[in-house]
Formats: C-alpha cells, sequence, structure tokens
C-alpha cells in the first residue's frame, strides 16, 4: 500500500507544483489528445475496423480541436481547480459537450467530407463527454489525495454494529464518510435477518461474535438498540464479554430522533447498564412540585449531586436558582453550563445566582437566606470521601454536620418552606466519620422538623439517603477507566466490597421526587437494586474494553486487578436502614424509614460539647462523643487524623483546651 502511494505521489506531486497558466496548458493539450482519440475511436466504432486517420479524415480532427477549445475556454472548464472539482465543475463540462455536439454535427453535415460519416457528429461527442468528464473525475481524485483517504480508509478500525434498526442504519450512514473506524457488517438478534445484506453490510448472528470479530478483525462493537431495556443491554453486554472487542454505545433515542447521531457522539460503554434494572420514568407532578415558579436554593451546587439538581431543577422550570458553594471554579463551572442549557432550550425567563459561601458561615447563610427567602433548599455540600474525611475528622464533621445544623436552623428562621438533606448509605451504622457526621446532620433535621411541627412553623424537613453513583467525583468507576487506560493495575481495598450503585440523574430526580412528598422529619431511602461487588464491576470494564483480566487463571491476561486493604473507616458492605420495616411510598423507588433522635434540647446540649471538642481538634473526644450522640457508630481503634499524629510526635504539646474539653465531657 505504502508503495502505491509513493508511486501515485510522484505522478501528482510534480503537477501540483506547476503554476497557473503552466496547469491550464496541461489541462488544454490533454483535450487536444482527447479531441483526437474520440475522432478516431469513432471512427473506428462507426466503420467496425481499426481505422488509420487519413485524408479528410483529418479535417473532421482539425475541426474537433478548432471548436472544443474555444468553447471551452469561454464556458470556464480551464479556470476550474480540477483537486477541488465537483458536481457543479462537471456540470458545467456536460453543457460545453453539448454546444460543441451541436456545433460539431452540424459542421459535418454541411461540409460532406469524404470518407467521414455524418453519424460522427454524434458518436464523437458522446465520447468526448466520457473522456473529459473521466479526466476531471482523475485530476480530482489524484490531485486532491483523495485516493490517499481511501486507502487509508480500509486501514482504519473495523467495526460491528450490533442492531439493524433505523439507530443501526444512522450509525453506518453516519460512518461512510468517516476516518477513525469502518463498519464490516451488522449484528442482529432476529435471525430471518441473518445473512441479509443491509447497507451494503452483511448481518450477522450475535452467537457467532468472536468468529466473525477473528475472521474480518473486528476490534469494536457499536451498541445501536437506544430503546432497548437495562436488562436486556446487560444480556447483550454478558454474551460479548469474551469476545475480546471493545464495547462502545450510542446517546439516547431523543438524540436519534433528532437526527443528532454522529460518528463522534460513540460513547465509552456506561456502566450503569450493568445494574441491572430499568430506571423509572419520573413523575412529573412530584419533580416540579417544590420548583416549578419558585425560588430554590443548592447547598453545593458545582458538585456532582448538586450540579445534576441545579440541571433538573432548570429544566423543571423554577423562576429563580441560587447557586451556593464554597468553591469558585466549581461553581463557575455549574453557571457557565446552566447558562448555555437555559439558551439551548431557550428559557431565559429562568434567573440563576452564583453565590460563593460556606454552609458553616452563619452570618453569610442568614444573609443569603434573608435576601431571597428561598422555597426550597436542596443541601448537598459535604465532604463524602470516606477515607480524606477519616485523616480530617474535625472538618469533616463541621462541614457535614454543623453545616447541616447551621443551614437547617436559618432556613427555618426565614420561613424556607421544604428543606431536603441529601444523605447517603454510609450514616447507616457507620464504621467512619463521614458516615457518622452524616447521620449527626440527619439527627439535627429530625430534632428541628419535631420541634418545628410543634411549634407550627411551616417549614418541612425530610433527608433522602442513598448509596454510590455512579461517575461522581469519588465513584470507583472513573478511577477504574482511567487505570485501564494505563495498563492497569485496577487497585481494589479487599476482594468481597460490594456498593450500591444508581446514576446521577436517576438519583437527582428522585432525590425531588421525595422532597415533594415530604411531611416533616421524614427519611427517606432510594431503592438502589441489587448491590454490586466491586470485583466483578472492575472484571466487567476490562472485558468490554477488549481486554482480559491477567490472574491466576490467566497469566497471559492484559490488566492485572491489585487488592491494596481497606482504607480507614470504609466498611466492606453498605446499609440502607438503620431499622427494618421501611414504609412504602406512591413512587416505586422510594421508600420511608422510621429512625430514632433526640429532642432538639437534648440533642443542643451535646451539640455544644462536640463542637468544643472540635474547636480542640481533640480526635478521640470527637470520635467517644460522636459513639455518644449516634447510634451504632463503631469507628476503628486507631486514629488517622493527620493532626493529631503530627502532634503525638511533641511530647510537649498538650494544649489547656484539649483538658478543658476532657473536663466538659465528664460532666
Amino acid at each position: 500500500m505504502h508503495q502505491g502511494l509513493i508511486i501515485i505521489n510522484r505522478l501528482a506531486l510534480p503537477l501540483l507544483n506547476l503554476s497557473r497558466p503552466a496547469k491550464r496548458l496541461v489541462a488544454m493539450a490533454m483535450d487536444v489528445l482527447l479531441c483526437v482519440f474520440t475522432v478516431w475511436l469513432a471512427l473506428s466504432l462507426r466503420l467496425e475496423t481499426w481505422v488509420v486517420v487519413q485524408g479528410a479524415q483529418w479535417l473532421a480532427v482539425g475541426l474537433s480541436v478548432a471548436l472544443a477549445l474555444p468553447i471551452f475556454v469561454s464556458m470556464g472548464l480551464y479556470r476550474a481547480i480540477f483537486r477541488y472539482a465537483g458536481v457543479a465543475a462537471l456540470t458545467t463540462v456536460t453543457k460545453a459537450v453539448f454546444i460543441y455536439g451541436v456545433a460539431y454535427s452540424t459542421l459535418l453535415a454541411v461540409l460532406h467530407l469524404p470518407g467521414v460519416p455524418r453519424t460522427l457528429g454524434l458518436l464523437q461527442p458522446l465520447l468526448l463527454l466520457l473522456t473529459v468528464g473521466a479526466s476531471r473525475a482523475l485530476g480530482r481524485y489524484l490531485l486532491s489525495g483523495e485516493y490517499i483517504n481511501r486507502l487509508q480508509h480500509q486501514s482504519v478500525s473495523k467495526v460491528l454494529i450490533y442492531g439493524a434498526g433505523s439507530a443501526g442504519r444512522q450509525l453506518a450512514s453516519a460512518m461512510a464518510n468517516d476516518r477513525s473506524m469502518r463498519a464490516v457488517g451488522f449484528l442482529d438478534d432476529d435471525d430471518r435477518l441473518h445473512g441479509q445484506v443491509l447497507s451494503g453490510l452483511c448481518i450477522y448472528n450475535p452467537d457467532d461474535l468472536a468468529q466473525w470479530a477473528a475472521r474480518l478483525e473486528v476490534s469494536d462493537v457499536l451498541l445501536a438498540m437506544p430503546s432497548a431495556t437495562r436488562q436486556r443491554r446487560n444480556e447483550i453486554l454478558e454474551q460479548m464479554r469474551h469476545a475480546g472487542v471493545v464495547v462502545r454505545t450510542l446517546p439516547g433515542l431523543m438524540d436519534l430522533a433528532q437526527g443528532r447521531v454522529q460518528v463522534s457522539d460513540l460513547l465509552d460503554l456506561d456502566i450503569d447498564d450493568l445494574l441491572g434494572r430499568d430506571s423509572v420514568p419520573p413523575n412529573a407532578l412530584l419533580l416540579g412540585k417544590n420548583i416549578r415558579n419558585k425560588v430554590v436554593l443548592v447547598t453545593g451546587a458545582g458538585g456532582s449531586i448538586g450540579s445534576e439538581l441545579c440541571r433538573q431543577i432548570v429544566r423543571s422550570g423554577t423562576a429563580k436558582l441560587l447557586l451556593v458553594d464554597i468553591s469558585e471554579f466549581a461553581l463557575y463551572t455549574i453557571h457557565h453550563e446552566l447558562v448555555k442549557l437555559l439558551a439551548d432550550e431557550d428559557q431565559a425567563q429562568v434567573r440563576l445566582l452564583p453565590l460563593l459561601a460556606s454552609v458553616r458561615d452563619e452570618d453569610r447563610m442568614r444573609e443569603i437566606l434573608q435576601t431571597w427567602r428561598p422555597n426550597t433548599v436542596y443541601h448537598a455540600a459535604a465532604y463524602k470521601h470516606v477515607p480524606l474525611v477519616e485523616h480530617n475528622p474535625a472538618e469533616g464533621v463541621k462541614n457535614n454536620a454543623f453545616g447541616t445544623w447551621t443551614v437547617a436552623r436559618l432556613a427555618l428562621e426565614a420561613g424556607v418552606r421544604d428543606f431536603v438533606l441529601i444523605s447517603t448509605d454510609k450514616a447507616v451504622r457507620p464504621t467512619n466519620i463521614m458516615g457518622a457526621s452524616k447521620r449527626l446532620a440527619e439527627m439535627t433535621l429530625q430534632a428541628l422538623a419535631a420541634a418545628a411541627a410543634a411549634q407550627g412553623a411551616s417549614t418541612r424537613f425530610a433527608m433522602v439517603r442513598f448509596g454510590n453513583v455512579l461517575g461522581s467525583s469519588g465513584s470507583v468507576v472513573p478511577l477504574f477507566r482511567k487505570q485501564i487506560r494505563a495498563n492497569g493495575p485496577i487497585t481494589l481495598t479487599h476482594a468481597d466490597i460490594t456498593r450500591y450503585f444508581m446514576t446521577i440523574p436517576e438519583a437527582a430526580q428522585l432525590v425531588i421526587q421525595a422532597g415533594a412528598m415530604a411531611s416533616g422529619g421524614d427519611v427517606f431511602v432510594l431503592d438502589m437494586g441489587e448491590p454490586v461487588r466491586i470485583i466483578d464491576l472492575a472484571r466487567r470494564m476490562v472485558e468490554l474494553s477488549g481486554l482480559s483480566v491477567r490472574d491466576a487463571a490467566n497469566p497471559a491476561g492484559d490488566i492485572a486487578i491489585e487488592i491494596t486493604g481497606l482504607r480507614p473507616g470504609e466498611k466492606l458492605y453498605e446499609e440502607l436502614l438503620i431499622g427494618g420495616n421501611p414504609m412504602l411510598t406512591k413512587h416505586p423507588r422510594i421508600m420511608k424509614a422510621h429512625e430514632e433522635f433526640l429532642p432538639l434540647a437534648a440533642l443542643t446540649a451535646r451539640l455544644q460539647v462536640l463542637a468544643q471538642a472540635l474547636d480542640a481538634n481533640d480526635v478521640p473526644l470527637v470520635r467517644t462523643l460522636l459513639q455518644d450522640l449516634v447510634p451504632g457508630y463503631q469507628p476503628d481503634d486507631k486514629v488517622v487524623d493527620w493532626v493529631h499524629l503530627a502532634q503525638a510526635d511533641l511530647p510537649a504539646f498538650a494544649p489547656e483546651a484539649s483538658v478543658k474539653m476532657v473536663l466538659v465531657a465528664k460532666q
């Protein structure tokens, strides 16, 4: 292939390097030769013998050249750039040859040249049209480098498209001019289609994928089944796991319906396809109840859940959205994205207000809440990375528990109608500071809700508890993808670790709907489906990337999985309920839990003691107080707070505040 490219380039480059006048002369010389050739060929065809041009026949040749060149010049055939010649140039050639043919046939009929049949005036222009048109097409092919593109197209990645329906046909059509990959066939479950040809491509049986992938040298399978249920997609993925191909998927059905399918839309396989269940369509009434035409505030607006809540809120028609975040970059990013989203969806009436603030800053949060008096608050601001919070426990408790306590009290003071806390399954029988701090945050809301109800206040407090979300900043999925791209190894803390998973959009929609069902003090629990073993998830990700896992059974595999050991505070299994017998709600994916809590007066007194321990960064005392406050909290034996560990190496360090805290705690 490369030798052929070198030869063609040697022929094409000298022509490309000529000046414009020289190129026109070459084109004119070529047309003169074509005139001579087509007159000879027409005479040979008409007389049914290979003739030698002689006598008056040379007059026919000269007449052809004398007519063709002036007509071609006047029609602008030599002004066109051959390498960019297209349909318009061929149309001009046709018009020019038609005019030439009329003039040529008329002159031959009038002159009666001996030895020249009059039918030459009909046959020769047709041959001239074919040869001149072919010369222009050949010039475009050679000079534009199209031959290189075609040869390169033969060497790109070969793919099979799973699904011979409309989505598959659209994808095949979009790939026709793509230079990054080439479709060599379809896969389809319908056995009536096997062996048939669609869009020039054969349709194969998916059961024979491994065979056809090897024979056709296929590297990828493109899943073009946007309307298939997640369960069906999961079955298909399981079928393809050991075929040694990379599996990619298309965007959603709406993108296909609107004709936006492009090869660039192909995505790495979404791991939510492996969850084995379909998300429930949101209830439009619940989705809009606390949002539509209202003022809404989201704390932690730049985080994984907070940003998706903002997207859902904007789409649900809020009047004003207050974006609160302590991170300048995160706030800028989500605000910029939402501005573009509003412009794309023509919702200029929605007002966005990006507000830099810490949820622990009582004065700043009071200022925000009193100024705009939102109808609904979604409190998503939290530190959620378990090992990081374990190493910085005081900051974790201050942000997660006391930040919630601050914002919730101020929301009650400002007359907020609905306050929804984004909680976590790690709050159930926690073994780490992050989980304990989130359970304490739940307890503060439960106590405030009971007090508010007793005082006749209108604020409704609710908590929504769920597990891991796929693709969030703390999720294992982005980490595994990064490790696979780097050829491994995949690092896993324990072979038996399991987690609940849900997609970010589904979680955000369910949070909004759960908040709309709140009556006050409710602890909602999302149905996360069956828990997933993380090692199984890692294996699927490797195999559906066209690779294999390297282990004792397959020492020649591509990606190894290394067990690193549980991190501080990490649990093998997560739970969603502290007690049993959850109540059903009118939404099939949302349940209501019954959880014990302390009355507001008792809780407030204990929070004051905890706050003093946090200010002194007395981590052992903080852990003791949390054990007393949060039922089921069982911390690890070791304290791993970085500051505490550093101070332990300094024998002279004995802060008076810490000693005072111990005395206060014992009283």
